[in-house]
């Protein structure tokens, strides 16, 4: 008995999966939010669950140039001989599966927590599900120069040539992953191998620097350091630091089960040494074209998807983008994906998630995730792979959730149609203004110490799996006092936001740079102030180029070329956009502006001794805000 409740609560408290699978539990979407009722549509997939039981097997796959990559199978246990199922390929550089210590591994096949729970639903659903190793991670061999190397790419599609040659295979492939895994499942589609069908890219980036690495053009040297770290102990096989829990369960990476099994992940891993650490790369870089490390990668271009959006297209493969507004920048990556595909079957959704999706984080209802991703990423794949005719090309292309409203709606476009947009202009007193105020240029001074941080419980925090709370800007009330703020009259009438607010500036800074950091707020009838989205920008980075890839909101370059260098005191323009949400402003409420000129808790500070930055508006220096609002 004493054995049993340690095995429980190591299994309550372990999830080293938490980046790479979404919240399933039935019992945990009774009385959430985020429910879907009607849109998008539910899907009862347990009508198809006509398997019990999983069947594991592991085993190397020799690549064309002789490396070994690791790979997990399972499959239905009672598969009748014959039978033909479609595939799901899962490629991580996250560990494919843990190697559970003993006696625990008696008690355990190893699919722990989320992942563990999603696994057995799409297994039991009759998927046979593949799991790996990227090269140069895990159990596989091999190294890695930069994330989501060519070579990884291209063992992608011979993982599907041997895929479709089992006995088990019905020749229909898919493929899905969280972060990292969702940027390999949409390297996998650009192959553009024929029997790949449909993807489904979760909470992962889609232009490397702007989404992530260097939002605004700032470095986000909290997320590149952190991440950095955890990859270069996971590629020598140990637990990130501060898996102390973990460490009682998991002993690293599961080996594949060959007679020299304990050799072969020796070797494996020794070969890991000569990975590259991605933030020694990030800290040589400053513009988007810069090239990393000296010149041994020619930009970071050139491992981010955005840069082979023609590729995708070109495949044929159906494209799920799926994302939540508190997943650092990434909701803003989806969007950027969906516009740029062309596919008909293409689809995206935004809900009140974090990164991996596991909680509801609407201020006004925090709990653990409602929806039931699972059963949206079996009917999508039951559409795609088994010809289920079960309406998922009957629905609208895009599914979003509204904040406040606490409700799922439904578009064929992003932004939805017919947005009024409501502009607000910065004014005397620290107000937001209806009408532009008419009267000579002014300012307002607010001086940077470099103290200033958005906290521990953010979108940014989200992305490295640190969040472990639906309670997102928790402390935002007492943190926001300290920045330089500006809020509108009391509304008069409920006001819903949905898509990306925009903002014109007019700056000036007693440094030859400086970077501004934009929160939209929301405060009640009582003063309480709520988190509602943020932009950033480099003021240096505030040239703006079309044609990198389509947006809806005024794109800039970070290219070397575009940059501009400023002089001290010098007034620039700085038009930014806030990262996409929806949220509704209730009567009684204001609408607020907050603006900062730093984050020490997740950016670089570009002085780390603090500086001054002046607002200027009224004359010619309109600095406003505008939203787009639609009315019901």
């Amino acid at each position: 008995m004493r054995l049993l409740f340690i095995v429980s609560f190591l299994f309550f408290f372990v999830n080293i999966s938490g980046q790479d699978a979404p919240k399933t539990s039935k019992k945990s979407r009774i009385g959430a939010t985020d429910i879907a009722v009607d849109v998008p549509a539910p899907y009862d997939y347990e009508v198809n669950r006509k398997y019990k039981g999983i069947q594991i097997e592991s085993r190397y796959l020799t690549m064309r140039d002789g490396t070994q990559i690791a790979i997990d199978i399972y499959l239905p246990k009672n598969r009748k001989t014959g039978e033909k199922i479609p595939a799901l390929i899962r490629q991580t550089r996250y560990w494919r599966s843990p190697q559970i210590r003993f006696p625990f591994s008696l008690m355990t096949n190893g699919l722990l927590g989320r992942m563990g729970e999603m696994i057995g639903a799409f297994v039991e659903n009759g998927y046979a599900i593949i799991n790996v190793d990227v090269r140069g991670s895990g159990a596989s061999f091999g190294s890695r120069l930069h994330p989501w190397t060519e070579d990884e790419i291209k063992d992608g599609a011979e993982i599907i040539d041997w895929v479709i040659q089992q006995d088990w295979c019905s020749g229909n492939v898919g493929s899905l992953g969280v972060s990292y895994g969702g940027t390999t499942a949409e390297f996998l589609g650009t192959n553009k191998h024929p029997n790949l069908k449909a993807v489904v890219l979760m909470f992962s980036l889609f232009d490397v620097y702007e989404d992530n690495a260097f939002p605004g053009g700032i470095h986000n040297q909290w997320f590149t350091e952190g991440w950095g770290a955890a990859n270069e102990r996971m590629d020598a096989n140990k637990l990130p630091v501060n898996h102390k829990k973990a460490s009682l369960l998991v002993s690293g990476v599961s080996k594949v089960k060959t007679p020299q099994s304990k050799k072969l992940l020796r070797e494996a891993v020794a070969g890991h040494a000569q990975n590259r650490n991605v933030h020694d790369g990030a800290m040589t870089v400053d513009c988007r074209d810069d090239a990393p490390l000296n010149g041994e990668i020619e930009s970071i271009d050139i491992f981010s998807p955005h840069n082979y959006i023609n590729a995708l297209n070109e495949s044929g493969t159906a494209v799920y983008s799926y994302s939540g507004w508190m997943d650092g920048a990434y909701q803003h990556s989806a969007v950027k994906r969906y516009l740029n595909l062309t596919n008909p079957n293409n689809k995206l959704i935004l809900g009140s998630w974090e990164h991996g999706g596991a909680f509801n984080t609407s201020p006004f209802a925090p709990s653990l995730a409602g929806f039931d991703h699972v059963g949206e990423l079996i009917k999508f794949f039951d559409y795609h792979l088994k010809d289920i005719q079960n309406g998922v090309n009957e629905e609208a292309s895009v599914h979003y959730f509204t904040v406040g409203a606490e409700k799922w709606q439904a578009s064929d476009s992003w932004p939805p149609k017919n947005a009024k947009p409501y502009t607000l202009y910065f004014s005397d007193n620290k107000k937001l203004t209806k009408k532009e105020p008419k009267t000579k240029e002014k300012t307002s001074a607010y001086t940077v110490d470099g103290t200033t941080g958005s906290g521990d419980v953010t979108r940014w925090k989200a992305v490295n799996g640190k969040v472990k709370t639906a309670y997102m800007y928790h402390d935002w009330n007492e943190r926001t006092k300290k920045y330089l703020s500006y809020q509108s009259p009391i509304l008069a009438d409920n006001l819903e936001m949905t898509g990306h607010a925009l903002v014109d500036l007019h700056m000036s800074f007693s440094e030859s740079d400086g970077s501004v950091f934009v929160y939209l707020e929301d405060v009640d009838e009582n003063g309480k102030v709520t988190y509602v989205t943020e932009g950033i920008l480099r003021a240096s980075h505030r040239k703006i180029r079309e044609g990198i890839y389509k947006d809806v909101v005024p794109s800039p370059s970070h290219l070397r070329a575009d940059y501009l260098a400023l002089q001290p005191n010098e007034k620039v323009h700085l038009q930014m956009d806030l990262l996409p949400t929806s949220y509704l402003f209730k009567k009684g409420h204001k609408v607020r502006i907050s603006i900062g000129g730093c984050d020490k808790d997740h950016f670089e500070l570009l002085y780390p001794d603090g500086y001054e930055m002046h607002l200027h508006y009224g004359g010619d220096a309109v600095s406003k805000v505008v939203l787009p609002t639609y009315s019901k």
